[in-house]
């Protein structure tokens, strides 16, 4: 590749996002001198451009190792290019971080730079004290620690383990985004999250394989564009449904498109759209060309990756002028001086309706983590069922509808009426957390998907982990040979259970989305134990006798009798200062609610071990005819 297509593309991405930024700056009103308390020209125009920049050097360093974790070789030059090129994305990524921290407090508080002891401890508490300033100082710090990681770590294993905490570095900033000040709070952080996450491994992705090229040989562009390629339609889901979602939220109605910050918002969604047919070419068309396409037409195909890259930064300009545009959504709830209920002031949220058994149906609030995992896990399942067949062998159709029932199960349970009403409800808390423990992972587990996995994903030759390799990791690691021991699933399962109860977990379960989301994972993975060791579907180290199933099954009985009928017989109420606190005047009280909540618990966990301990008993029966 000539080296100034090699400096274009980055070089278009910055310029391209730096003017699109200063447009939308001044269209949106961003850039406009506030009534009261300017910051100054300066800090109005600075701290959008740093944060351009941090969200640029954020992105090549989390997409340089997403690609060279699932990409990459590790004995050809390229691995030791990629970690370079990462440490020093990280690195333009702390100074980065460091300058929009520093922009952010004067943009707030409203002072004079001096070089006086008073200036030095109002910037100190404003990172130590506040959660915006203290967001910022956590951001910069692990930059800085990815910097210095990127340079110390070269296993696989390891860079993978920094790349998760690079991502986890931009959860502050989401927490503290333009969301923060909407309606829907844990509904727009969460969409940013998603979508600023899947941003920086589609955008650093293209850049790390620009930069990476010329110690890519021919056959070898192909094969890790082709990877990337896969990347780039997984990010491009993610950011699409959580812009989609975002911009929604920010707007309110779509009479909204017409102002100002709307008309941003369909420039970014146009880009979206022509950056989705950049990657329909490169799936379609050019990966294959590139892998067998002489060396003259690769020319061009890197003017289109350029071409893709200035594109990415009209998306990313026009992002960072709308974190600092204010929306629809915000400047209504300025103005906003309404009563606020008791279970408002606890939830940031209205009470809902009555529950009725009609709100099953009607009652949603999306949550888009789960939402996107049960669409992508059912679209793996069924491209893994696609793919076994057409090599001519057989796949139970039964485990393909119990597959894609339990992920029916777990959207309804972490999207639907469950999700409104079990902050309001403790019996509603309850039912959810006998589904997602014993109902969800009886029918996932009884899908086999680890063994579709295996043998549906194509074994890698060159040295590189794709996800048959991370997949094998996981199943031959010594974790997962104690883990998967039957005793130790039914252990887990009561200490799970017990916590999630009757431990200040369960407050964290209620009042935060970090936790509610641990805890649906939690018990997902924890019950897929118990239902594993009782299948013995999928490949694991013991080999479990009939017996000890069956002990096993009399295990997640007492279990489940036991975290269900302590809360039914008892007389206190479990997190009073929530339940009891919430001004609810329709339904059953808080302490009666409680009691149909834990034996509901109970007869889901004891229905559940019932039909699997007939299937663990069928299938004995048939071993010994046989």
């Amino acid at each position: 590749m000539p080296r100034l297509t090699r400096i274009a593309g980055p070089a278009l991405l910055a310029l391209v996002a730096f003017a699109a930024l200063l447009v939308a700056l001044v269209y949106g009103g961003a850039s406009a001198k506030p009534l009261l308390e300017d910051p100054g020209a300066v800090v109005r125009y600075g701290l959008p451009i740093a944060s351009l920049f941090t969200d640029l050097g954020a992105a090549l360093t989390i997409g340089t190792l997403a690609l060279g974790t699932f990409a990459l070789t590790p004995s050809r030059p390229e691995w030791a290019r990629a970690l370079d090129i990462a440490s020093a994305g990280a690195a333009f990524w702390t100074v980065a971080s460091a300058v929009t921290g520093f922009f952010t407090f004067l943009s707030v508080s409203n002072v004079r730079v001096t070089a006086d002891a008073k200036f030095g401890e109002s910037l100190a508490f404003f990172l130590t004290n506040t959660s915006l300033g203290l967001a910022w100082l956590i951001s910069t710090l692990v930059a800085a620690l990815v910097t210095v990681l990127c340079f110390a770590v070269r296993g696989v294993t390891p860079v993978f383990l920094v790349a998760l905490v690079a991502g986890a570095a931009l959860i502050p900033i989401a927490g503290q985004g333009h969301a923060a000040g909407t309606t829907g709070h844990v509904a727009a952080v969460t969409a940013l999250g998603l979508h600023i996450e899947g941003a920086a491994v589609w955008l650093g992705g293209l850049l790390a394989l620009v930069l990476l090229r010329p110690v890519l040989d021919r056959p070898r562009v192909g094969l890790v564009l082709a990877r990337y390629s896969t990347l780039a339609l997984l990010c491009f889901v993610v950011v699409a449904v959580s812009g989609v979602a975002s911009a929604g939220i920010r707007l309110g109605s779509w009479s909204e498109l017409g102002s100002r910050y709307g008309v941003l918002v369909v420039v970014k969604i146009v880009a979206l759209v022509v950056l989705g047919l950049f990657g329909v070419v490169h799936r379609q068309v050019l990966v294959g060309r590139m892998q067998n396409s002489p060396a003259a037409r690769q020319g061009t195909f890197w003017w289109f990756v350029s071409a893709e890259l200035a594109f990415l930064g009209i998306a990313s300009g026009v992002a960072a002028a709308l974190a600092r545009t204010a929306d629809p959504v915000s400047a209504k709830a300025l103005t906003d001086t309404g009563a606020v209920s008791p279970a408002e002031v606890l939830t940031d949220s209205p009470l809902p309706l009555e529950f009725s058994p009609l709100r099953w149906v009607s009652g949603w609030n999306l949550d888009l983590v789960w939402l996107l995992a049960c669409a992508f896990l059912v679209a793996f399942y069924v491209a893994g069922v696609v793919r076994v067949r057409r090599r001519g062998e057989a796949w139970p159709m039964g485990r393909t509808i119990r597959w894609c029932l339990g992920l029916v199960v777990l959207f309804l349970a972490t999207n639907g009426a469950l999700n409104v009403y079990e902050r309001y409800l403790i019996s509603a808390h309850f039912v959810l957390v006998g589904l997602v423990a014993f109902v969800v992972p009886a029918l996932l587990a009884s899908g086999a998907p680890w063994t579709l996995a295996l043998v549906s994903i194509a074994k890698r030759t060159d040295g590189s982990r794709g996800p048959r390799e991370w997949l094998m990791l996981v199943v031959r690691s010594r974790g997962a040979a104690v883990l998967t021991h039957p005793v130790s699933g039914v252990v887990l399962l009561a200490a799970s259970l017990w916590a999630w109860l009757f431990t200040p977990l369960f407050r964290w379960s209620l009042t935060t989305y970090g936790g509610h989301t641990v805890l649906v994972l939690q018990l997902v993975l924890v019950g897929w134990l118990v239902v594993q060791a009782l299948l013995g579907l999928d490949p694991v180290r013991y080999a479990t006798r009939t017996g000890i199933r069956l002990a096993v099954v009399g295990g997640t009985v007492v279990v489940a009798a036991v975290v269900g009928i302590v809360p039914a017989l008892g007389d206190g109420l479990l997190l009073a200062n929530w339940y009891g606190a919430m001004g609810r005047l329709w339904g059953a009280p808080p302490v009666a609610d409680q009691h149909e909540g834990g034996v509901a618990l109970a007869l889901i966990g004891v229905v559940v071990a019932a039909v699997l301990a007939v299937v663990v008993a069928v299938r004995a029966g048939r071993r010994s005819e046989g």
